[in-house]
Formats: C-alpha cells, structure tokens, sequence
C-alpha cells in the first residue's frame, strides 16, 4: 500500500569468449547488452527513479572510445537508455559510444535520501587518459559512516565535489586504484619496460583484491559495490554482515553478478542449485584475462541478512521466498482466529497490495486447515494515480482517498467481517486517508487489518527510506501510551542518554519496554481510524519469532527489534531520536522534563 524505497539493482555481465564466438553462436556481438537489458527489465522492481549503464571494450584502438555510460531518471529510465544504445548502434548519434562490449554493468535506483538528479544515478564514472585509472561505480548501498570517509578524503587534501556515499565511495575507491596503478609503473619500470609496454603491463596486472582491501574495511553499512575499470577489470563486494544480497553465476560463455537469483535464472535458463551466492565480506573479481576469482575482503561478521527481502522487496519468483512468504501468511491464522472470534462463516478474507498476495495464499491455507471452507474475494482495487497539477490541498486529500476503489458487493453489509493482509505497515498514512475509509463504505461489521511482518519501530539506515523515528506509526503510538500513562520521564531518560552515549547501545529500544506488542497494536488501530469511520479496526502483526521461523535464513530485524548490525546504525538511531524530541511538539509541551 505505502510503497517504500528500498535498495538498488545491479546487474553485471563479462564476456569470457571473443565477441566472434558470439556473433557466430548467437547471431550477434552485441550479446551481452541484450542480457543486460532484460537483467534489469526482471529488477525493475528494485528501482524506478532512475537507471545506467556502463560498459568496456578490451579491443578498442587507442583514440576510440573503450568506456561508455548512458543514464537516466524515471520509471522508464531503462528504456530510455538503451533506445539511446539502439540509436548508436544505428549510427543516429555520433557518441561514440562502444556497444560491442566485453564488460557490461547496469543499475536501477531508487532514492533512499530524498536526493534527486541525474548527477545522483549510478553508474558513478571517474576519468582518466590511463585506461587502468578509469574507474565506474555503482551499488546497492547506504554507508552509515560517510562523514569519517568523508573526512579521511579530505584529510589527504583530496576535495570532493559534492557529497553523497556513492561520489566519496568512487573517489576513496578511486584514489586507492590510483596507488595501484603508480605501483605497477614503478614495478614495470624496474623490469627495464618503456613507453606502451609499461602500459600493457600496468592493463595485464592491476590487481583489484588490493584496492578492495585497502577500501571496503573502512566503511559501515549495507552494500553491494560493483565496479570495472577502463582496462578490463570487473569486480562485485558484499558487505561482512551480508545485509544486502548479491548472486553470480559462470560458465565458459559468461560471469553474471545480479541483487536477486531468480533474475540469473530466468534470463540464462538455470537451476536455482547453479547460482552462487555472493558471501558476507567476499568479493568476487575478474581480470582482464577473464581469470575469475573470490576472495575474503573484510572478515565476516555475525550474519544479518536483510528480511524486508524476503518479506517484501525481492521478487517473489525465488523459490524460497515464496515458500517463506506463504509461511509468513500461515503463521498469522491463530491470531486473525483470535481476532475474528472463530467465525469464518461471516468472514471475507482479502489482501493488499499484490505483493502481498503470496502471503495471503499463506493465511488462507492456514484458515482452511484450521477452519474448512472461508469466503475469499478481491475486494480492493488500484484505481488511479494523484495527479500532482491539483494544487488545491483539500482537492489534493480528496484524491488522494481514491486511488483505491473496492468491490461494491463482496461483503454482506453489517454482518461481515473483513480480513485484509498487507506485506508492511509502515507510516499509515494510506490506511488512515483512503483504505480504511474506501473498506468503510462497505460497511464490514469489524475490519482486521493483518500485516506479515512485525510492527516497524526502527528506521532502517542500510537501505529503506525510513529515516525518521516519527514516521513511523508504531513509535508515535508508543510516545502516544508514554503521555497517556504520564511516562514523560522516560522520554527524558532516553534524550539524555542518546545525546550522551550515542554509541554505547539504542536507547531507543527502551521506548518501548513498558508495553506489550497488542498495547501498540491497538494504539495503532486507534490512531489510524478516521474521524467518522463506521466499522471497528483490530490490526494483528506478525510476531518476531514468526518472522525467524518462516525466514531462518536472514536474521536482519534491526527495523522490527532495534538490534543493528553496525555501529553506525546504533550511532544513527539515537540521533534520530534527539532529533524528534528536539523539533516535536513533545519539547514544547514538556521542556521542563529535560
């Protein structure tokens, strides 16, 4: 329903043949682009604000373009992109762009700071007349420690030209592959080697494990950075706590690196049990020779992959999170029978939006187990989009309450319960201005309003566009108990210690200790139902231990439990929350307590 901006795709092919084998095996050079393309059409979800590419010819002569980057912004980014490759190819643009490429990097995005801008989309390029110096960047990333990087950057008397974690991650990057090239001069010129040989040696040499190695460990965060450079060298990293999720695949035709399995496999015909995973702190690099190897880049950590994947943001068509998904659905039938009273004879059971109908078909196998026969219909529609032109506020709302519309006639008035599922509920702004009051003019007897993933009490600082603390429904419920219960004090407490211990835990945990989970719950039903609304409202959330049952496999809940991965995450949540009580209508109304 509230669509989040999460992390990023990328996609990455290298071609381990000539491009005559392909031309004769395939009918075309351009093999590589043409995978690419449909790498990134099966990852759009991932991203819609924009989209690039990047790509190295090994064969260009000198004086012909060898590195070539097309970007562009909006949902149809992509294609954008590549009608301009097409263009090229047909000799309407004099770019000089290179499409009979060996190396090939794409990357859609979704803005997760609120940055907007060409100059934002990835692939990031830094330039140089050295081919081995030419470096383009891209990832699924949010670095939590910008600010030291940012810091040892100009320390060095580097001077960046605007910040943002992918420019400072290219230059840190870069500036290490600078020192790797100057030392394969000095090496070579040792060897006795002049002129084009230093060249060629400096191209057949760059070892890329050493520009890693001298950069990755220095950041906090959640990532998958991609590279290749001017000379033939490619390259993906995953961060040592494996929050953000990267797969690759070889034969002798082709290296793949993609965020999600299921693209790899749909787009080269493969068995799941084909694909690698990328592990936590390991990269995976090709050489200009097409030597392909893994190496341990910084030491793993304790693991914390991402759950909102599983739960939400990848694509449902892997195998395990579709079995996953579902258990997520299954898992919630004790509750909603609970919630319900049993009474599945008088009972419609839907979902919301269709991300999370995997989940449904979950929750709807597990009442039938439990119950037999229930009643299921499609009863909410996505109608229309907001038209932004309307300036008019109340205009705006009004709109606003009807991109959804229902199925007039799929409950029985006043005698009906409904059972709606969504994947998340994050800020509720869209339940409270329009589900809730489009389901009211259906008029169920009790709606109970079921999400698959637990209550989101955290900002997420590895990826989700989640930043603030006062977004989030489920802490403005929990400071809504805090002033009803006379509790202010501890409002105070946490301040104090988020302001004075930023890094010794999450204060802000503690918010939330002197309450049950159905406490919140209700606090969120109450405050998300409209003035005027008909029908009662229970929301029922999945339970933490729920989740860790139905994906074992990715531990990540810091959004759900407070527990971050990194440090900079802790360090990031306690300011958020200084920052709430600092600008909030709290301060003014009890300024005394601090």
């Amino acid at each position: 329903m509230e669509q989040l901006k999460h992390e990023c795709g990328v996609a990455m092919i290298r071609l381990l043949k000539p491009l005559e084998y392909y031309r004769q095996k395939y009918g075309t050079t351009r093999y590589g682009l043409a995978k690419l393309y449909l790498m990134m059409e099966k990852q759009h979800n991932r991203g819609q604000d924009g989209a690039g590419l990047a790509c190295v010819s090994l064969g260009a002569k000198v004086g012909e373009e060898y590195m070539f980057r097309e970007r562009a912004e909006g949902k149809d980014a992509i294609t954008k992109i590549f009608d301009t490759v097409d263009k090229s190819m047909a000799g309407e643009e004099a770019n000089g762009m290179t499409t009979d490429a060996e190396l090939l990097m794409g990357h859609l995005r979704y803005s997760t700071t609120g940055r907007s801008g060409l100059k934002y989309v990835h692939p990031f390029l830094r330039r140089n007349n050295w081919r081995a110096k030419n470096l383009a960047l891209c990832g699924n990333f949010n670095m939590t420690n910008i600010d030291e990087v940012f810091g040892k950057l100009t320390a060095q008397g580097q001077s960046p030209r605007f910040y943002g974690d992918a420019y400072i991650t290219l230059e840190l990057m870069g500036h290490r592959l600078d020192r790797e090239v100057e030392r394969l001069y000095a090496e070579a010129r040792q060897r006795q080697l002049r002129d084009t040989d230093i060249t060629r040696y400096i191209d057949d040499h760059v070892e890329m494990g050493r520009v890693l190695r001298s950069t990755m460990p220095l950041f906090d965060g959640g990532y998958v950075m991609c590279g290749i450079t001017g000379s033939g060298e490619m390259f993906a990293v995953r961060d040592p706590w494996g929050i953000r999720p990267a797969f690759w695949y070889q034969d002798d035709e082709v290296v793949v690196v993609a965020s999600e399995r299921p693209v790899i496999q749909t787009c080269f015909n493969l068995d799941a049990d084909r694909i690698v995973e990328l592990l936590p702190g390991q990269s995976l690099t090709v050489k200009r020779c097409g030597e392909v190897s893994t190496e341990q880049i910084v030491p793993p950590q304790e693991t914390r992959k991402c759950s909102f994947e599983r739960i939400y943001f990848s694509r449902g068509s892997d195998c395990d999170i579709y079995r996953e998904r579902k258990q997520l659905g299954r898992l919630l039938t004790p509750a909603i029978s609970r919630a319900i009273g049993g009474d599945v004879a008088n009972t419609v059971f839907s979902y919301i939006p269709n991300t999370a109908e995997v989940a449904f078909y979950g929750m709807t196998d597990g009442m039938r187990q439990m119950h037999g026969n229930i009643r299921v219909e499609k009863v909410v529609w996505k109608d229309i989009k907001l038209r932004t032109f309307i300036s008019d506020v109340g205009q705006r709302n009004d709109l606003a309450a009807h991109v959804y519309d229902v199925s007039y006639g799929s409950l029985r008035p006043y005698e009906d319960n409904l059972v709606i599922i969504d994947d998340s509920i994050v800020r509720g702004t869209t339940l409270r201005e329009s589900i809730f009051k489009i389901l009211d003019r259906l008029h169920p007897k009790k709606i109970v309003m079921v999400s698959s993933s637990p209550q989101i009490r955290y900002p997420d600082y590895y990826g989700i566009d989640m930043s603030h603390l006062e977004e989030l429904c489920a802490f403005r419920a929990a400071v809504a108990l805090i002033e009803e219960r006379g509790m202010g004090q501890l409002i105070s407490s946490v301040y104090r210690d988020c302001k004075e211990q930023p890094t010794a835990a999450n204060h802000v945990r503690r918010i939330y200790e002197p309450f049950t989970a159905e406490e919140i719950s209700a606090k969120m039903a109450q405050m998300l139902r409209p003035e005027g609304m008909e029908a009662p409202v229970e929301m029922v959330f999945q339970s933490i231990e729920g989740l860790h049952r139905a994906c074992p496999g990715h531990q990540g809940d810091w959004y759900f439990t407070g527990h971050y991965p990194t440090p900079g995450g802790i360090r990031m949540v306690n300011r958020a929350f200084v920052g709430f009580v600092e600008q909030s209508r709290w301060l003014k109304k009890n300024y005394f307590l601090l």
